[in-house]
């Protein structure tokens, strides 16, 4: 009997060190989780609430491309809305301004041509520019082809000559491109002297995280006076973002 001590020996101090390794595996599945949430936490931020933000204008584009045919019932746009605190105040400048140019910069499927032309005698041409193809042809399906033109491309830098818009809007995508400085110069570039811009910045406790790709409420009307705007007024347009509206100088 003496002789098997020895093996049971070894067979408990086998049992023993499974039994460590056991509790190691759990352990190191616990271990993991934080990170996992961690993993999982980071991915919701950058593509739900940064919409890919921080990946480049690329992974954004495949984004949008996804989403394209979903959009409006993502946006939940509401026609009496847009009637009333988009296409309406546009209008209204566009009266002042006959046979007017317009751009729309990062246009996705069309909101402000498809808006604006709901409504009576609007005499203006619109340009809308979107990098996403799938965008762009949603688009192209929503508004009159006899006064809009699609353009395919981004927004630095844009496809135009100095001074040829009398008017442009970009309207919540100022966060999406690689430099919201160099976007804003660069609308500043196509539009005519007197010109009116209407652009969007990001706010709310989101456009914190979106980290270099928004501004301050209190900094934002002067960085468009730094680029060569003025009369500018910026309101309190939806819950993440603000709206304004900034004259070219000149």
């Amino acid at each position: 009997a003496m002789g098997y001590g020895p093996v049971v020996a070894r067979i408990g101090l086998y049992a023993i060190v499974a039994k460590l390794q056991r509790r190691s595996l759990v352990l190191s599945m616990w271990a993991f989780i934080p990170l996992l949430l961690l993993v999982v936490g980071i991915v919701y931020w950058e593509i739900w609430v940064c919409e890919g933000a921080h990946l480049g204008r690329r992974f954004v584009i495949w984004l949008y491309d996804i989403a394209a045919i979903r959009y409006e019932r993502i946006k939940q746009f509401d026609p009496m809305w847009e009637q009333q605190f988009l296409a309406g105040p546009v209008a209204k400048v566009l009266g002042t301004l006959p046979n007017a140019l317009v751009l729309d910069v990062g246009a996705g499927t069309g909101r402000l041509a498809h808006s604006l032309f709901q409504l009576p005698n609007i005499q203006a041409r619109v340009i809308c520019i979107e990098p996403s193809k799938s965008m762009l042809k949603r688009g192209q399906s929503r508004t009159p082809s006899e006064s809009t033109r699609w353009v395919r491309g981004w927004a630095v830098p844009l496809p135009f000559p100095d001074e040829s818009f009398d008017l442009i809007a970009s309207l919540e995508i100022l966060e999406f491109t690689p430099h919201p400085m160099q976007t804003i110069e660069e609308l500043a570039r196509v539009l005519r002297p007197g010109g009116w811009l209407l652009v969007t910045n990001r706010v709310g406790k989101e456009a914190r995280w979106i980290f270099r790709k928004t501004f301050t409420r209190e900094r934002f009307p002067e960085i468009l006076g730094d680029v060569g705007f003025e009369n500018v007024e910026v309101f309190r347009w939806q819950v993440t973002y603000d709206l304004a509206w900034a004259q070219k100088k000149g």
